[in-house]
Order: structure tokens, then C-alpha cells, then sequence
């Protein structure tokens, strides 16, 4: 009886080890910011950056008000949401219009330059969701906000505030 028992703790505490290897991933350093509407959808959510040990960032996009079978781009732009003709910083992984999900590891930009969790939050920045990534509907901007540096400018304006993405 004595060894079934120990075998029961051991085997509790070996799960246990186990589940503490994928939260070890993580340094524990997060940073999340607001995202607000930018048409007349109703739609908001938060963008949140987690460092991984790897040196990689963990970029998650959750948005509230979504729904159907779309993808939506995800864009980070260098300089704050109302500059215009902003270049695009990352293409990050749409946000399932279904879940309002969208998940991406950053480890470097679109210039090919890496980048840490550290850079990102001195990053002048901002992220864009929009409704496609063809025709006119790239130009409409579901939702954003400031990251980085960006963040202490206040939004002027509120939506109208918001400009679309430089047309390639």
C-alpha cells in the first residue's frame, strides 16, 4: 500500500514538473495595450506582447466583436495611428474573425532586422486590424491603437483619428 501511495505523489509531482516546462517559456514580461474601434464597427480588444526566453516576442490579438469566417490582417506600424502613409513594421498572423484570436512569434521585422520584447516597447508604433487585404475594404481599419513609444499620444479625434495603411 505504502509503495501504490508513493507512486501516486511521484507521479502527481513528475505532472507537475511537466506542466511548469511550458509557463518556463515565458520571462514573465508582458505588456498589453488598449485597441480601440476605428469605423463604425464595434470592435475593440486588447494587443498584448509576452518576452519568451528564446528572445522571441509572443504577440497575441484578442478582439471583441468579431464573428464569421474571415481572416483580418494584422499590421504593426512604425509611427503613432494617425500618421499617414506610416510604413508597415510586420505583417503579424490574421485575427480569426471566429475566435478574435490571433497569435504570432516575433523575432524580427519586415526589414528583416531583429527585434526583442525590449525593442518593441521603445518601438514609435502602432498595430491596425483591418477588414481584408484586397480592394477598398484594406482601407478600412476595424481597430487600433499605440504600442511602444506611441502610446503616451492620445488618439485625437477617436476613430476619425485613424488613417489607412500606406497602398502599396
Amino acid at each position: 500500500m505504502k509503495n501504490l501511495l508513493f507512486i501516486i505523489v511521484f507521479s502527481a509531482q513528475l505532472i507537475s514538473c511537466q506542466e511548469n516546462v511550458s509557463t518556463s517559456d515565458f520571462t514573465g514580461n508582458e505588456t498589453t495595450y488598449d485597441l480601440q474601434s476605428a469605423s463604425h464597427y464595434n470592435i475593440s480588444g486588447a494587443f498584448t506582447l509576452k518576452e519568451k526566453r528564446d528572445g522571441t516576442t509572443q504577440v497575441v490579438v484578442k478582439l471583441v466583436g468579431t464573428s464569421g469566417e474571415s481572416k483580418l490582417p494584422v499590421h504593426l506600424h512604425l509611427g503613432d495611428i494617425s500618421t499617414p502613409g506610416a510604413d508597415v513594421a510586420a505583417l503579424l498572423s490574421p485575427v480569426n474573425a471566429k475566435t478574435g484570436t490571433s497569435e504570432t512569434l516575433l523575432k524580427q521585422l519586415s526589414d528583416e532586422s531583429e527585434v526583442t520584447y525590449s525593442d518593441l516597447l521603445k518601438l514609435n508604433a502602432c498595430v491596425k486590424i483591418h477588414l481584408s487585404d484586397v480592394g477598398v475594404e484594406r482601407n478600412i481599419v476595424l481597430a487600433g491603437g499605440n504600442i511602444g513609444t506611441s502610446v503616451s499620444k492620445s488618439i485625437e479625434n477617436g476613430r476619425t483619428g485613424f488613417v489607412p495603411c500606406k497602398s502599396e
